[in-house]
């Protein structure tokens, strides 16, 4: 059976790693973008550029959620106390690369500046650590660099 079964065959069943892909988070963004198309209409071109960012943002994480939710038992959310890291990386015309990363549980900033996570979520961090050193600051936009402590569990790049 392909990622989706037809009709006949009972209930529609998808990959949960399907959640995650482009397909499924540009439909997130989209509906985010419909249900605040009132504000996005009233907004400058830095003001919906930055607000589709953030959209995406929330897209992956809730997607990432759901995707633990319906596949508890797969990758490191398996391990009991294990962590995950979900690393998207898209086109975004040219050569711009859009990067999001979703850390559960939240990454932990130490009182010398550390972080401290999981073993995935550190390896994630040293991806992306490495994509910036690659980069050299050119080629891809990266937007903020910056971990959200107030309780979210997104990082842009």
């Amino acid at each position: 059976m392909g990622p989706m079964s037809t009709p006949e065959e009972g209930p529609v069943t998808i990959d949960a790693d399907a959640l995650l892909g482009a397909r499924a988070v540009e439909a997130g963004v989209a509906a985010l973008a419909a249900r605040n198309q009132h504000h996005l209409a009233a907004m400058g071109p830095e003001e919906q550029a930055e607000a589709a960012t953030t959209w995406r943002e929330l897209t992956v994480e809730v997607l990432s959620a759901a995707r633990q939710a319906v596949a508890p038992g797969v990758g490191a959310g398996a391990v009991q106390g294990g962590g995950r890291a979900v690393i998207v990386l898209e086109d975004s015309g040219g050569d711009e690369v859009n990067v999001h990363v979703t850390f559960s549980p939240q990454l932990e900033e130490l009182p010398d500046g550390a972080i401290a996570g999981t073993p995935a979520q550190l390896a994630a961090m040293s991806i992306l650590e490495s994509i910036t050193a690659e980069d050299g600051g050119h080629g891809h936009d990266h937007g903020e660099h910056g971990h959200d402590h107030d309780g979210g569990h997104g990082h842009t790049h």
